[in-house]
């Protein structure tokens, strides 16, 4: 697609970010990590990437403000926009040499994501959308799915780890959901979680616990690819409730009475 400017940067970024990242993952033992909490690990990789994002975007639009997952928030010049960023979305897929993690990049204007980029640089998938234009992936249109029937759908989720208070909610979504579809997978990426919607890998996905950079860019990219999306409490704002439900619209409605359990 041709995208505009503000989009270019984002891309640049996210595939300058992508080439350290792989880097660091192909020598994954050597990383040194910290922990942040328990199973909630951040690398030098992580920090590392998120310091060229940052560099790259603001370089770029030093008046925008700035939210990101390992730096202190920036409100910036102009009040009315600000980027979005998970430098490394499925961080403990990365430090255990799983091939299935993500650069989120998101640009809000007014309370609204007007871009987004989800890049996967171990599979070299760069996901894109802006507002209007539709979502792309590698230069090809991407649409969400177009299965009708709950048991020919496939949806994704995060299962919380350890003993995070989501738990027993995830385990009752999944305990109604299962006999009514043709499975739940739980692959450790939200960002990319929502790309597949995006591109009918998925019927549909939902997930309690994120924070907005873990869901900005992907909001867009479901959207623009035809499906619905929203918060799982209707009502609620969708980047501040951490609680989200996304699918094509054959089967969303459905799938949100099993989730809300309505």
């Amino acid at each position: 697609m041709q995208g505009s400017a503000n989009l270019n940067v984002m891309i640049k970024a996210a595939r300058k970010a992508g080439r350290s990242l792989v880097k660091d993952f192909r020598e994954v033992e050597n990383l040194q990590v910290s922990m942040k909490g328990a199973g909630d690990f951040v690398s030098r990789a992580d920090i590392a990437a998120e310091k060229i994002i940052h560099e790259e975007l603001m370089t770029a639009r030093p008046s925008y403000g700035w939210v990101g997952e390992e730096s202190a928030a920036v409100a910036g010049e102009d009040p009315t926009r600000r980027w979005i960023v998970d430098p490394l979305d499925g961080t403990t897929n990365f430090l255990h040499g799983h091939p299935h993690w993500a650069v989120s990049i998101a640009l809000e204007h007014k309370r609204e994501i007007i871009a987004a980029v989800v890049f996967d640089p171990a599979k070299d998938e760069m996901f894109v959308a802006e507002k209007g234009a539709g979502a792309w992936m590698n230069e090809q249109r991407i649409r969400v799915s177009g299965r009708r029937s709950m048991m020919e759908a496939i949806f994704a989720t995060g299962i919380p780890f350890g003993g995070r208070r989501e738990l027993p909610a995830m385990l009752g979504d999944q305990a109604r959901l299962l006999p009514a579809c043709a499975g739940v997978r739980s692959w450790g990426s939200a960002a990319l979680n929502l790309a597949y919607v995006a591109a009918g890998r998925y019927e549909g996905y939902w997930e309690r616990g994120l924070s907005a950079w873990d869901i900005a860019a992907g909001i867009l990219l479901v959207r623009e690819a035809g499906g619905f999306i929203e918060p799982l409490t209707p009502g609620e704002d969708e980047l501040a409730s951490g609680e989200i439900i996304a699918a094509n619209g054959e089967v969303f409605d459905g799938f949100a009475r099993i989730i809300r359990n309505v």
